[in-house]
């Protein structure tokens, strides 16, 4: 018997020792359609950062126009993210996933034709919608297609390259906005995303394999209706109201906005209670984890966009600075996340609350230190490197594992609906965060029908005190994020002493 159970022993840790089987060939280009997916949809949701300026020249409108052609993508995405979850569920994540595809290159194709400002953010709000399709999915492919062990891994290249995707976007942006391709200007910008979807979505349909829930739930659209209605309420007056003065009025549609989001909250738990299917299962919450992961993984999204935003506003309003000289500074902060990412992914897991720490203050640490180089007119292009290499670690510390968090405490019952809440979660704090601290930034410049004339003094100095403040409100949300952080668990998974098989 002693013989026995050593050899168990023996058994168990070579099996501990291999770690996981290799996964199939087949499993891995299916990730790498959900990565590009996710890649795909960060990259458009802030590559019209640094084109705005081109954009505002060509088809007019005021700074309004400016957040909502970025805020508009990411609330349109934020609101239907959700009932994208659910589709999935109902009609199955293939069929969901290809739809969503097909709209969003669609879609490109309207706001590289636009004519007028309407016109922009329509398509751009299109944008969001179709995205709401792809993005839930992906999550719901990976609790569905992997095992528990793979989890890890697969979250992480979802979840770090649609954080690269949204804050590389200026990037992009920029480098085709100077280009010019075939005169396009800033349309490129656009029209690029045109072969790259046709090319995505020929390899969806040969990889992706067709799943759905084992009982279809049905579709809540009272809650969809609430959740659009109460997050217009609190979007509208921030991005408007700097515009229009803040009437009362506006203050008072965040009043509403507030009483909205408790109706729609009392809506889930009263058709929870009587066994029907809801947007958002306030079991998911009853995982202290969960919510803490949730609440950090929304302000970091929420500050690190509306940096980005601002940022690249600064350098060329401010310091006229063209859109490749942008970029070229930008380019800094995707470089930051792929830095820390073997890290974060390898490591993070089994430490989340010192790493989502560290990742918050690190970019603290950016907003600050970029607030002082405004105040003292030092915004030369090495230190803003120094700025951006810090913000790009510093989401590349916090994002991949506040996605593997959030995805470990998902019920496999709820994926679908799970990742919708996830990624609606990060979207809607990435609207919130341009409205926000957009607001501070364009109050600040008071003037709506853009500011004093770009490249004099007075602009200058105008676009720093703007820049200094609104970085300063971006800091203290990234110190919310470290004190969230502190309830999440201290330790998680063990570190992968290997890389994960291919």
């Amino acid at each position: 018997m002693a013989i026995v159970e050593g050899e168990d022993r023996q058994q168990e840790g070579r099996e501990r020792t291999a770690g996981p089987p290799p996964l199939p060939r087949g499993s891995w280009a299916v990730l790498g359609v959900l990565g590009a997916a996710s890649f795909f949809d960060g990259l458009d949701a802030n590559i019209v950062a640094v084109a705005l300026p081109s954009i505002q020249r060509d088809l007019g409108g005021g700074f309004a126009t400016a957040q909502w052609a970025v805020a508009g993508y990411a609330l349109a995405t934020a609101v239907l993210l959700i009932t994208g979850g659910r589709l999935g569920d109902i009609y199955g994540t293939r069929r969901v996933f290809l739809i969503g595809i097909a709209g969003f290159t669609l879609s490109s194709v309207v706001v590289a034709a636009a004519l007028s400002p309407e016109m922009l953010v329509t398509g751009r709000v299109a944008q969001g919608a179709t995205a709401a399709l792809m993005l839930p999915q992906s999550m719901a492919v990976v609790k569905q297609q992997f095992p528990p062990e793979y989890w890890g891994i697969a979250s992480a290249v979802t979840g770090i390259a649609i954080s690269a995707g949204s804050i590389g976007g200026p990037v992009v942006g920029g480098f085709l906005t100077d280009l010019d391709l075939f005169g396009t200007g800033w349309r490129a910008v656009f029209w690029i995303n045109v072969p790259i979807g046709a090319a995505l979505l020929i390899c969806a349909i040969r990889v992706l394999p067709e799943s759905r829930a084992e009982q279809r739930p049905s579709l809540d659209l009272s809650g969809a209706a609430l959740v659009v209605l109460a997050s217009l309420g609190l979007m509208f007056p921030l991005v408007q109201g700097s515009e229009h003065g803040w009437s009362p009025w506006f203050l008072a549609l965040v009043a509403l906005s507030l009483c909205l989001w408790l109706l729609f909250a009392f809506h889930q738990r009263r058709r929870s209670a009587a066994g029907a299917d809801v947007l958002v299962p306030p079991s998911l919450f009853r995982e202290r984890a969960f919510s803490a992961g949730l609440i950090a993984a929304l302000l970091t999204f929420a500050g690190a966009t509306s940096f980005t935003f601002l940022l690249t506003y600064y350098l060329q309003f401010g310091l006229v600075w063209s859109s490749t000289r942008t970029a070229l500074a930008v380019a800094a902060v995707p470089l930051g996340i792929a830095v820390v990412f073997q890290i974060a992914w390898k490591y993070g897991p089994a430490r989340p609350r010192l790493f989502v720490t560290v990742g918050a203050l690190t970019m603290a640490s950016a907003a600050l230190l970029m607030a002082a180089m405004a105040a003292a007119g030092q915004t030369t292009f090495a230190l803003l490197l120094v700025v951006a290499f810090l913000l790009g670690a510093g989401t590349g510390l916090t994002s991949p594992v506040l996605t593997s968090v959030l995805l470990v405490t998902l019920p496999p019952r709820e994926a679908g609906a799970g990742a919708g809440v996830i990624y609606s979660a990060t979207q809607f704090g990435a609207a919130v965060g341009v409205g926000l601290i957009g607001a501070v930034f364009f109050g600040g410049l008071g003037d709506t029908d853009g500011g004093p004339p770009a490249g004099t003094g007075t602009a200058t100095d105008m676009y720093a005190g703007a820049l200094g403040t609104a970085l300063l409100c971006a800091a203290g949300i990234f110190v919310l994020v470290a004190l969230v952080a502190r309830v999440l668990p201290r330790h998680g998974a063990e570190p992968t002493r290997d890389p994960v098989p291919l």
